[in-house]
């Protein structure tokens, strides 16, 4: 969308007309343009055919607009962080409401998509769920990568699924507990303040030591590359994993909430 903006915006200036110009030979908004050209909003071929007429860009925006690539099954910057996930060295990851995507069991995960608002179709449900279990096949990679985990101890006693569900989710997160590449310490309730308010996020180092951070939220998600902010987050990681309880103490609180199961 925004290399046909760029382009349709290019074509416009060589032709000498401004956006409110070409927007009034189209009959639309000027608005409308300068979304266009800046890939907020995406080119409609009947706009892309006019386009074509009136600035003599032979097809090209037509062309453009009937290749563009149809919306994936998940969002480019999640695509992008799965396709670094895959093959990390390091992730360190902070979640506060809910188990972390590479940690949940199928039945978890089931429970968490089928509440989704707007409900998901059951091809798309089987089709999320497939692709978080496929996920969690980097923590027995032959080289495994370091796994540190940091969850807020509300996600650990939301019962979600119900009970049973529950009982299952604890004791995998248990099992995942021991495993030598993996560190998880739970960021306990009593605490009056911690460095995660902010909402969770993901660091990531590449194979070639690019450190990474992404984050998700109720309407979409970022992808951070910027080294400041990800400096700030990793400052943000380091307080909670000294905020919250140790590896053996996080054991500890797992095995009392499977007592109470």
């Amino acid at each position: 969308m925004k290399m046909l903006g760029r382009q349709l915006g290019a074509a416009r200036r060589a032709a000498g007309l401004s956006q409110p110009a070409l927007a009034a030979a189209l009959n639309v908004n000027d608005e409308t343009i300068a979304s266009i050209e800046q890939g907020r909003r995406p080119l409609k071929l009947d706009i892309a055919e006019k386009c074509d007429e009136l600035l003599g860009t032979k097809g090209t925006p037509a062309v453009g607009v009937t290749n563009l690539p149809e919306i994936d099954q998940f969002p480019l910057w999640a695509e992008e962080y799965m396709d670094h996930e895959k093959v990390a060295i390091a992730l360190s990851w902070y979640d506060a409401l809910v188990v972390p995507g590479l940690l949940q069991t199928e039945a978890y995960a089931r429970a968490l998509l089928s509440g989704r608002i707007p409900a998901y179709n059951a091809d798309e449900l089987e089709s999320k769920i497939e692709g978080r279990m496929k996920r969690r096949e980097i923590l027995h990679r032959s080289e495994p990568p370091t796994l540190s985990f940091v969850i807020w101890e509300p996600a650990l006693r939301w019962p979600t699924g119900g009970r049973e569900t529950h009982r299952e989710q604890l004791q995998f997160l248990r099992e995942c507990s021991e495993l030598p590449n993996v560190s998880l310490q739970v960021l306990p309730l009593d605490r009056q303040h911690h460095a995660g308010d902010a909402g969770p996020f993901t660091l990531l180092e590449t194979p070639d030591h690019q450190h990474l951070a992404y984050t998700e939220s109720q309407r979409g998600s970022q992808w951070v590359s910027d080294p400041d902010e990800v400096s700030i987050l990793a400052r943000k990681y380091a307080m909670l994993r000294t905020q919250a309880l140790t590896v053996e103490a996080s054991r500890e609180l797992l095995d009392h909430l499977l007592g109470e199961q």
